[in-house]
């Protein structure tokens, strides 16, 4: 445990860097280090997982950095390590933030026509990272501190989703005048282009993807009467650079690939999520029923979540034994039938069911909070907080699986680690008052002494922080 929180620590330390940062005000040192660009991308996203657009869904987060991550492989740096993550956020937008950390919101999700064109856009922004792009730019403001460039970065992202709303932000950082000076350049795009496509070949996309989704995306803009979509906003589309993508695909076979099964999955949860239960019923049933355009198994997939959510428990679980006929074992498809099983009160093996499923699935997050719910439910708390451990060690942010083990220790009567895992829950969403009064609660109810020692050195790093926050 002491290892994750100063792992925390690290990522939230406002770095009064006098040391180790290069000159700002020489530009042909306004490179970061790759630790820079890490702690920036980290203070970042701990303002980003504390906002509601974040979207805390494990199995869309999980399927953007396995594709992410087949992407990287093909990369100049496959060792760095990329974060990828989705926002709730129907604008048509995707975007890098410094250290590796990309978002995609949902709109581009449903935008998107193929895999491989949501593939162009993860590795177009790929791209920007591995030739440190927007770490050029935020050293290039001449802060002195992470922190304040962690404050331009999440800058640079409202400006990008929301110009008129970013005005506030940029303000308080260092005036929205700056924010012209933030866009990518034309070179940067065109790098981007260029090695965007490389990645995209490497891993065997279509590479026509890139050009036909930007031409679609100019289209709309046209029909939308200037309403630009936010991805040609913040990528702007010259005529040269359509030409030069178009100039570098033209000799390259164009590939039909079927998009995964999971492409297909996340894009129907995403569509089933913007209706409401009965709305999002008729809307797959019609699909399914008129046999129209789009994959049948992703369509029941849908209507039987739907039918979940609207609490037709009986019809959704004949809907899925349809559905489990249709595919092969699936993870996405196992946790729905895991949370059907659930809602059915008269199912009597659902503990069994959830431990063959884990097995087969040992990294399927969802599966693991739902397995270890029912864990807990089922005074099996001990079985639960193992699992949820070995889960940490290998997802160290995920809040969900701390608050999972905390509720664990708690049935256990396990005051101590009970709060200390409450705590690293709220540090990793930036609540540092929170997670210090945790820690308070952690001492109170006593502990060995490498227990008590570990709080009080959590304890003090944190206050230094808080300080130094109320001092910027």
């Amino acid at each position: 445990m002491k290892k994750l929180i100063l792992l925390i620590l690290l990522c939230l330390s406002p770095c009064a860097v006098g040391e180790g940062l290069p000159d700002l005000g020489d530009v042909s040192q306004t490179v970061l280090t790759p630790l820079q660009e890490r702690q920036i991308g980290q203070q970042s996203m701990l303002q980003i997982r504390a906002s509601k657009q974040f979207m805390d869904d494990a199995e869309i987060g999980d399927y953007l950095n396995r594709l992410g991550y087949r992407l990287v492989e093909s990369s100049a740096e496959p060792g760095l390590g990329f974060e990828f993550f989705g926002l709730d956020d129907y604008s048509i937008n995707a975007f890098a933030m410094p250290g590796g950390f990309i978002g995609v919101n949902s709109g581009l999700l449903l935008t998107v026509q193929s895999e491989s064109e949501l593939a162009a856009v993860l590795g177009h922004e790929i791209a920007h990272v591995t030739q440190h792009h927007l770490a050029r730019m935020v050293a290039g403001q001449q802060n002195d501190s992470l922190a304040s460039m962690a404050a331009i970065a999440i800058a640079i992202l409202a400006s990008r989703s929301n110009p008129q709303a970013a005005q506030a932000t940029m303000a308080g950082v260092q005036g929205y005048a700056m924010q012209k000076q933030l866009n990518f350049t034309r070179t940067h795009e065109q790098e981007a282009d260029r090695i965007g496509l490389d990645i995209l070949q490497k891993s065997n996309f279509n590479v026509h993807a890139m050009p036909e989704f930007l031409d679609r995306l100019q289209r709309a803009t046209r029909l939308l009467e200037g309403n630009m979509p936010g991805y040609l906003r913040t990528h702007p589309i010259t005529s040269e650079r359509v030409a030069d993508i178009e100039n570098r695909v033209h000799k390259q076979p164009y590939r039909m690939l079927e998009d995964s099964l999971d492409f297909q999955l996340v894009r129907t949860k995403l569509i089933g999520g913007q209706k409401t239960a009965p709305d999002a019923v008729a809307y797959f049933s019609d699909a399914l029923g008129a046999q129209k355009h789009g994959n049948p198994v992703a369509q029941r997939y849908g209507l039987v979540s739907s039918l979940l959510r609207n609490n037709e428990i009986k019809r959704a679980a004949q809907e899925l034994a349809v559905l489990r006929k249709q595919v092969k074992i699936n993870p996405m498809i196992e946790t729905l039938a895991g949370r059907v099983k659930r809602a059915d009160k008269s199912s009597t093996d659902t503990l069994a069911f959830y431990r063959t499923a884990v097995q087969a699935f040992p990294q399927h997050r969802a599966l693991i909070y739902d397995y270890a719910d029912l864990l807990l439910q089922n005074n099996q708390a001990e079985v639960a907080v193992k699992l949820l451990t070995e889960q940490l060690v290998r997802h160290p942010s995920d809040t969900k699986l701390y608050n999972l083990q905390a509720h664990g220790y708690a049935i256990q009567g396990k005051r101590l680690e009970q709060h200390q895992a409450q705590a690293y829950s709220y540090a990793w969403q930036g609540n540092l008052f929170a997670a210090i009064e945790q820690l308070e609660l952690a001492k109170q109810a006593g502990g060995s002494f490498y227990q008590l020692s570990t709080i009080e050195s959590d304890l003090s790093e944190l206050r230094e922080m808080t300080d130094a926050r109320g001092k910027r």
